[in-house]
């Protein structure tokens, strides 16, 4: 239970007070009225007495009665009847409300946090006007008047007579027998006779004289002058006087629309309380006993106050008059009535002890005898049919029971408890159960009050009691009194479980009222149990709330459910928070708290409700019906939050452009961007990589500080720090992700977004800044979604398009729209989607509006930002209007879809500026730059349109021996190709530099299908600028100055490559130095340096009739080298293509010599061959060497031979020796079968020979992937210094046996055959090197032998030169023939090292071919 003002025992000493009447004279209560006041109420804040009384019992102790309370009232005061009694208890609860801003009592039990009302004043309220309100019975005399007041104005003629008619009218009302109410304790009532002096209008003396004749006959004991007005009504008024009687008045009107708006909601369908139909019907007055309230606790108002101001009491009464009443009150207590209470105890008690010694059959003989006659006592079967029974009041059993009532109400409750225990056994003994069960109540309550608890407290009593009251005598007044009671001084000993079982049971349906309250007080001795049970206090919270409800008191309804919501919210119980939000939401409507209801309301849709979707369409519709008057009441024009449905904001995307057009034909418009495309981060590092690329190109080498890429889809994972940029008459597309989180269709209309807009002006001064903000559809377009149906547990995004026409800062603030329910119910209970009509009008339906509300990311830079938790900015919803800007828009024609690995197609690419501003410095950038070419400047076969190019073939070819070559100078530059890198970014040239508006322009584009097989993902980036600069505005910074400088438009074309041909090339070094004689020594010299070698190339169809492939025609070889160039075919086939069919294979052989000129050459010099050649991708020697085969930027060498160098020198010019540096083009042509039609495809390769006697290949090996590499926290060894393979140092030095072929010798007349051979030494490298000659070497294989005969080297057999770089040197030898025979010359073992490498051993040089000479004997 809640914490009251009172202890328990204040509160039961107060709810039984001495009772006395009023019987004023009409001068009397006109003194009175001059303060808007009658006698009682003058006297009611004045009824509690200060200072302590004494009186002693029969036992002659005294007995010390504190705190007492006496109860004044009228005599003629009549109760209200049931009905009404009811009626002003439930005002009485409904007026007393929690006041507003009341600290708040946080209770906490487990992981709950509750806020639960620290007090419950409005059950303090109804408990003390329930118990003060009860009906005087005949089986208890505590509501009984002890005494009455006979009032009487000094102003009277003759006052004394005027005392003497009240004291008759008194004793005939108590005594005639004519009135029923109101109930007299003893017949003896004490008569205290009071004059009532104005002292402003009377006669002082004469009241003296008066009061004086007043004791003579009265005693002074039993009258008092009370004076009382001392000034008058207009006088003084503004001096500010205390008003006590403010805080005892109920104000009783009960049209006060504040604080009694409730009182007409189903107060009437409140249950009689059943009363027994013997006891007495007339009650006492309510009016005047429920205002007998404590002075010390003032009676609780609601928070509300009432429209017309409070008549203003006790103006005509000084701070003197109080006292003077206070003083009089006490006189009549101390003087009057405790002495009356002390005589009555007496002569009871008297009584009783003189008939002790009788025995019980002679006293109940004489009870009978002199007592008349009682209802006869019932059987023991019809015992629940004895609460009729009723004592006369002469009865003993009565003397005790008002002996005991006497004890309680001065506080002797140890001899009341006495009499009430012996009283009970009386009443039980005459199944007078009624009785019994008020002698049982009171005992139990006094066993309780005694001081120092000599017994303890007999709840078996009170339970015993309820139980008679209720089911025996069907009195509920009676048994819900005894549960106020027991379940206080339960609570007041800490036995809250009991105490609240108590309460529960007299839960009832005949009063909705009390079951509501006893249920709150059951919650709260859950909740403050020494374990609380706060579940049980939730479950009986709502309970109380429903009865709360069914009696018409929303406010206490609406706080009851309201507390419990607060143990069932986020727990899981879905079910249980949606009925309590539901409610919530309706008791919030009903009592005009629209913002309460609509929250409630907007928790129960919100949440995944697990709710059946009838049930969930309810609440939707009760929601909107909520919300709808709501907005009608509102009527200010703003628009409300609606809930539903829920809005993502974080996944809003924001699209600025036009929306990508569709192929139209063979035209295919570029990809760019659109919202159909999922966000890629790494492709968006791509785009950004291409675009800085690109403005570097731009901007001569360097990227401005301020660049920021182009973004034109923002979402969640973009950079959204700075505000973004949209054009003027470009459309902004805001994409908003809508659920729907019901199980009922939700259907929207007028579906819009909500913006700000400030003009302004950026191409003129700061100062001409317009700063107007506007909402008007000419300053921007907004896009009306007129229908937008979301099915039931759907997610649904709305596209909504805004077109600015002015410069200036944009704010996208939310969406607005019509909400509806979406569905109507048809027979058999499905939902049907509802559209426009006539329908859709019936439909409740509101206009509402969301928040885009969008959290930037999470700041972690700075160590405060890492230490706290901050978020930064997020303006993609707040862009800047600029000025306009050129659109472009790219269409591909003839574009391709599939291609040969290097096959070579033409199409067409169409430029089309579609804005009022022209555009300039067109550029392209790709992530494949080997994949497209638009030509050479001065390329001469370009068609004018695609069509007069769609036969034609993109070589020029010429007629020629096929084993002829020809040579051409050509320059990269040419075709673009400037530095080592590869060409990624081109320049489109332009009709004088610029596309104006509304102009086109088509160019070719050459394409080559990729040298791998697979689908293959090629970028492009088209970049253009405004030929008119934006003007800079002081108040935005170089970074919307920039970016606004230049546009780009994206491109991703998909080519599918299939297998054509695989091309291989071998490089050998030529065994011949020299073909023929030469004049002169130095001629000789430098031709023997221009030395050959042959070239293998070995081509093979690999295409399995993939994409209707017939066979391939070898067309032409071509080859690109600063050094060396292809001579002549060896195996020529005619004049005829070699020609391969699927699976099939050929081999070339092709003579390479050195060239003669420094420059490098290519014979397919023109278009698009060399742009393709040119542009192919760089090779890995090439890279890890920085470079470029065939380009300008190759390494020069060096002609002197370097006198000292590290490792890596060494290494280089080893490397150097076998080095070839040799492209080798291969043009072909497939012949296709395609729709029953034969069509020619072109294509070309390329192969780049590196090094002699390794094999290259024009596919591109797969790289493998690399293994985990394993985290290391020492630093790695330092690699070893690189050194030169022995296979590269096997190819420093050349040789070359010079011999004839056959050799005659006379054998029979000459046994020894000698014969000259010349040994040429050839230094490859560009350095020093050591050379050892061995001639010693000989065959001794047997099989060589055989073939071979054995001869011998005459002369010295081992020779040690030292050859200067690219030297040439020649050893002349004699070989020695024993017989006619072949023999092989090529034994000499060469071994050679570079001279400044002392360390470095000999290593064998590869011999060269077989050297078999024929030797004749003639």
């Amino acid at each position: 239970m809640a914490q009251c003002v009172q202890s328990v025992q204040e509160f039961i000493q107060d709810s039984f007070v001495p009772m006395v009447a009023v019987l004023c004279s009409e001068d009397a209560e006109r003194v009175t009225r001059k303060n808007s006041l009658s006698f009682p109420e003058l006297l009611r804040p004045f009824c509690r007495l200060t200072s302590e009384g004494h009186l002693r019992d029969p036992n002659n102790q005294v007995v010390v009665v504190k705190g007492l309370r006496i109860s004044v009232t009228g005599i003629n005061t009549r109760p209200p009847q049931s009905p009404e009694l009811h009626r002003l208890l439930s005002r009485t609860v409904s007026v007393c409300q929690p006041p507003e801003g009341s600290p708040a009592n946080v209770f906490t039990a487990g992981d709950y946090d509750l806020n639960i009302s620290a007090t419950t004043p409005w059950f303090e309220t109804y408990r003390e006007n329930f118990l003060q309100s009860m009906p005087a019975s005949e089986h208890e005399f505590l509501n009984h008047y002890l005494a009455c007041m006979l009032v009487v104005s000094s102003c009277e003629a003759v006052p004394t007579e005027q005392f003497l008619k009240l004291s008759q009218e008194q004793h005939r009302i108590q005594h005639s027998g004519e009135y029923t109410h109101p109930k007299w304790f003893i017949p003896n009532t004490l008569k205290y006779y009071v004059l009532l002096h104005d002292i402003s209008e009377g006669d002082e003396q004469r009241a003296d004289s008066v009061y004086e004749d007043m004791k003579q006959r009265y005693g002074t004991q039993g009258c008092y002058l009370l004076k009382i007005n001392s000034r008058s009504g207009s006088t003084g008024a503004d001096e500010q006087m205390p008003d006590p009687w403010s805080q005892y008045l109920h104000k009783t009107s009960i049209h006060n629309p504040e604080l009694y708006e409730e009182s007409a909601v189903s107060n009437a369908v409140e249950n009689n309380i059943g009363a027994e139909e013997d006891v007495e019907p007339h009650y006492q007055g309510f009016c005047q006993s429920v205002n007998n309230v404590d002075e010390m606790r003032p009676q609780k108002q609601a928070s509300g106050t009432s429209h017309t101001s409070p008549t203003p009491r006790g103006t005509c009464l000084t701070l003197n008059d109080h006292d003077h009443i206070r003083q009089f009150i006490q006189e009549f207590t101390f003087r009057g009535l405790l002495p009356h209470i002390e005589k009555n105890i007496r002569q009871l008690n008297d009584q009783l002890v003189s008939r002790k010694g009788l025995s019980r059959s002679l006293f109940s003989a004489t009870k009978k005898l002199f007592g008349g006659g009682k209802v006869p006592e019932k059987s023991i079967a019809e015992l629940k049919n004895t609460a009729g029974l009723l004592y006369p009041s002469e009865a003993p059993e009565l003397q005790i029971r008002k002996m005991a009532d006497l004890c309680f109400l001065v506080q002797h409750y140890e001899l009341a408890y006495n009499c009430y225990h012996t009283a009970k056994k009386d009443f039980l003994s005459d199944q007078a159960m009624l009785y019994a069960a008020g002698a049982l109540e009171m005992a139990a309550v006094a066993a309780f009050l005694q001081s120092g608890a000599p017994r303890p407290y007999p709840a078996h009593y009170m339970d015993t009691a309820i139980q008679t009251y209720r089911e025996v005598c069907k009195n509920m007044l009676l048994a819900e009194r005894c549960c106020i009671l027991s379940a206080e001084i339960l609570k007041s000993q800490a036995k809250y479980s009991d105490a609240a079982t108590l309460l529960i049971k007299m839960t009832s349906e005949d009063s909705d009222l009390r079951s509501a309250l006893l249920l709150e007080q059951a919650a709260h001795c859950f909740i403050n149990m020494r374990t609380p049970m706060v579940r049980k206090f939730a479950f009986h919270m709502i309970l109380a709330g429903h009865r709360f409800s069914k009696a018409g008191q929303k406010r206490h309804a609406l706080r009851c459910y309201c507390q419990a919501l607060q143990v069932y919210k986020g727990k899981g119980w879905t079910l249980a928070e949606d009925h309590i939000n539901f409610t919530i939401g309706r008791q919030s409507f009903t009592l005009r708290q629209p913002e309460n209801a609509v929250a409630a309301f907007r928790h129960i849709l919100i949440n995944d409700s697990k709710q059946s979707a009838i049930q969930q369409a309810a609440f939707l519709r009760e929601y909107l019906y909520v919300y709808k008057s709501m907005s009608q009441l509102a009527g200010d024009g703003s628009l409300p939050q609606l809930p539903l449905p829920c809005l993502h904001s974080s996944q809003t995307r924001v699209f600025f452009g036009h929306e990508r057009r569709l192929a139209e034909g063979e035209k295919q418009a570029a990809t760019h961007v659109s919202l159909e495309q999922e966000f890629d981060r790494d492709l968006s590092q791509l785009w950004r990589e291409l675009e800085e690329q690109v403005v570097s190109v731009a901007n001569r080498g360097t990227v401005p500080i301020t660049f920021q890429p182009s973004q034109c889809c923002l979402n969640s994972q973009t950079d959204n720090l700075r505000h973004p940029l949209a054009i003027v008459e470009e459309p902004i597309i805001v994409e908003v992700v809508f659920r729907n989180p019901l199980k009922v269709p939700l259907a929207l209309s007028a579906l819009c977004l909500l913006w700000k807009f400030t003009l302004k002006d950026f191409s003129g001064p700061e100062d001409g800044t317009t700063r107007e903000t506007v909402t008007l559809n000419d300053i921007i377009d907004t896009q009306v979604i007129p229908e937008f149906t979301i099915s039931p547990e759907e997610t649904k995004v709305a596209r909504l398009r805004l077109l600015p026409h002015k410069t200036g800062e944009l704010h996208v603030l939310g969406v607005v729209y019509n909400l509806g329910t979406g569905e109507v119910g048809d027979s058999e209970g499905m939902w049907l989607v509802c559209v426009a009509g006539s329908l859709a009008e019936d439909l409740m339906c509101v206009r509402g509006q969301q928040n885009l509300e969008i959290q930037g990311p999470r700041l972690n830079m700075t160590k405060e930002e890492k230490t706290s938790v901050r978020y930064g900015p997020d303006h993609r919803l707040d862009p800047i209007i600029t000025p306009p800007m050129p659109l472009l828009e790219v269409f591909f024609i003839n574009f391709p879809t599939g291609l040969l690995c290097g096959e070579i197609r033409k199409a067409w690419v169409e430029f089309v500026n579609v804005s009022a501003v022209p555009l300039t410095g067109l550029r392209v950038a790709s992530t494949h730059p080997e994949f497209f070419t638009f030509g050479s400047a001065t390329s001469d076969l370009t068609p004018v349109t695609p069509t007069a190019a769609e036969h034609c073939s993109a070589y020029k070819t010429v007629a020629m021996p096929p084993s002829v070559a020809t040579m051409s100078l050509v320059s990269p530059a040419v075709f673009g190709v400037t530095s080592g890198d590869q060409p990624v970014v081109a320049e489109i040239p332009l009709s004088r530099g610029v596309l104006g508006p509304g102009e086109a322009l088509q160019i070719p584009l050459w394409l080559r299908g990729p040298d791998r097989e697979g689908v293959h993902e090629i970028n492009f980036l088209f970049y253009y600028e405004s030929t008119e600069k934006t003007a800079k505005s002081p108040k935005y910074n170089l970074f919307y100055i920039c970016a606004i400088n230049h546009r780009v438009l994206r491109h991703t074309a998909f080519i599918c490559a299939s297998r054509s041909l695989s091309v291989r090339a071998t490089a050998s070094r030529s065994n011949t130095l020299h073909s023929r004689e030469r004049d002169t020594e130095e001629q000789q010299e430098a031709e023997e340096k221009n030395a050959s070698m042959l070239v293998f190339v070995d081509v093979e169809n690999i295409n399995t009739s993939e994409a209707g492939v017939r066979e391939f025609h070898i067309v032409q070889v071509s080859s690109s080298s600063r050094q060396w160039r292809l001579h002549k075919c060896i195996n020529p086939v005619g004049d005829k293509d070699s020609k391969l069919t699927s699976r099939e294979r050929g081999k070339l052989c092709f003579k390479a010599t050195r060239c003669r000129t420094e420059e490098g050459g290519i014979v397919s010099c023109t278009t698009p061959c060399a742009d393709f050649f040119f542009r192919r991708g760089l090779h890995s020697e090439a890279r890890r060497g920085g470079v470029s085969a065939g380009g300008a930027s190759q390494m020069q060498r060096k002609s002197h031979t370097p006198q000292s160098g590290t490792d890596d020198d060494w290494t280089s010019i080893v490397k150097k020796c076998s080095e070839v540096e040799l492209d080798i083009i291969v043009l072909w042509k497939a012949y296709v079968v395609e729709d029953n039609k034969q069509l020619i495809l072109e294509g070309q390769l390329h192969v780049a020979l590196q090094t002699i006697g390794k094999e290259s290949c024009s596919l591109s090996q797969k790289e493998e992937t690399q293994e985990m590499v394993l985290l290391k926290f020492k630093p790695d060894v330092p690699p070893p210094l690189s050194k030169p393979s022995m296979e590269q140092l096997s190819h420093l030095i050349k040789t070359c046996l010079h011999y004839p072929e056959s050799y005659d010798h006379p054998f029979p007349q000459k046994s020894l055959c000698m014969v000259p051979v010349t040994l040429t030494l050839s230094n490859c490298s560009l350095a020093q090197v050591d050379v050892i000659v061995d001639l010693r070497h000989k065959t001794t294989s047997p099989e060589s032998l055989e073939v071979h005969g054995s001869f011998s080297w005459l002369g010295q057999t081992q020779y040690k030169l030292q050859l200067q770089a690219q030297e040439v040197y020649r050893l002349f030898l004699k070989a020695c023939f024993f017989q006619a025979g072949v023999y092989n010359l090529g034994t000499p073992r060469v071994f050679a090292k570079l001279a400044q490498t002392s360390a470095m051993c000999e290593t064998s040089q590869q011999s060269a071919m077989p050297a078999l000479i024929i030797v004749n004997s003639i």
